[in-house]
Order: structure tokens, then sequence, then C-alpha cells
């Protein structure tokens, strides 16, 4: 066996250090948790709050379109409107023009309860936004990463990340 094929003990630390994927991993879960406190109140999470957002439109979105949005899989999208549903705050119905698909889109109940999630929303965003010293220009970082064509393109992040390209 090569020394580059062992797994040694010192690269541990090394990857709690460095890793990128551990760091963003750790702070979506720690600033759902301030958002899901946050929205506590009016019954949503912060994940459920983010789709609703999304059904908020003139005109009810596809589950295509709630997809990219959150940048989901539509069997995710679809288990995470399944609650909100049970709840009354969305319904899913059919598509006029294309019978197989189906869009998404708030209840006057659902509505309701946004309009009462939007203020506390606003109240925790800011206290997050004094967290961090450019909020803006982490935004467009994080666009930035989510943006990329992973996984849609895996060949390519994998000659990437094995420094083929």
């Amino acid at each position: 066996m090569t020394r580059d094929a062992e797994l040694t003990y010192d690269i541990t630390p090394k990857v709690r250090i460095s890793c990128m994927c551990l760091h963003v991993q750790r702070a979506a879960r720690a600033v759902a948790r301030r958002y899901d406190e946050a929205l506590r109140p009016v019954g949503l999470t912060s994940g459920q709050y983010s789709l609703m957002m999304v059904l908020n439109a003139e005109e009810a979105p596809s589950m295509q379109t709630i997809s990219a949005v959150l940048d989901m899989d539509r069997t995710t999208v679809t288990a995470n409107l399944k609650p909100l549903e049970r709840l009354g705050l969305i319904e899913v119905v059919v598509d006029a023009e294309d019978r197989r698909s189906r869009r998404a889109r708030l209840t006057a109940a659902g509505r309701k309860v946004l309009a009462k999630a939007v203020p506390l929303w606003r109240r925790c965003q800011a206290a997050t936004e004094k967290l961090v010293s450019d909020a803006e220009h982490m935004r467009a970082e994080l666009r930035a990463l989510s943006s990329a064509d992973f996984p849609r393109n895996p060949r390519r992040w994998r000659a990437q990340a094995n420094g083929e390209e």
C-alpha cells in the first residue's frame, strides 16, 4: 500500500479546519435553527416558509419551477408539500394546460399564516445579517456555490476534483 492510500489520523483535524462542505453544512444547520425558532409562533419551519414563499405568486408555480427555485428534486418537493397540504395551507392542482403536470398554490389560510410569518422572518433576517461582516457579499458567494453545475454535470466535477481540468 502506498503512503497516499493510507488513512492517517492527522488528516482529521485538517479536514475539520478546512473542509468547505463541513463548514457550509454546519452554518446551514445553525442558520436553519435560528429561522425555525423565529417562525415557531406561526407553526412553520424555515423550509416550509421558503417553500410557501415560492408559492406566493400570481400564478401557481409548477412542480418543475418549485424544484428549480429550491434546487430540490421533484420527489422531495412533493414530500415537503404534503404536510402543508394536510394543514390546509397549500393545495396542489392539476395544470390546466398539461393534465399530467401539477401546480401548487397557497390557500387563503396559507396566505394568512405566511403574512404573519413575514415580520418574524424580517426580525430574524436582520439579526442574522448582523452576524456577518458583509451580508450581500456572502449571499453572492453562496449563490456562486449553488449555481455551479454540479450535480447536473458530475463528470466535470469529478475531473476538477481530480485535477484533470
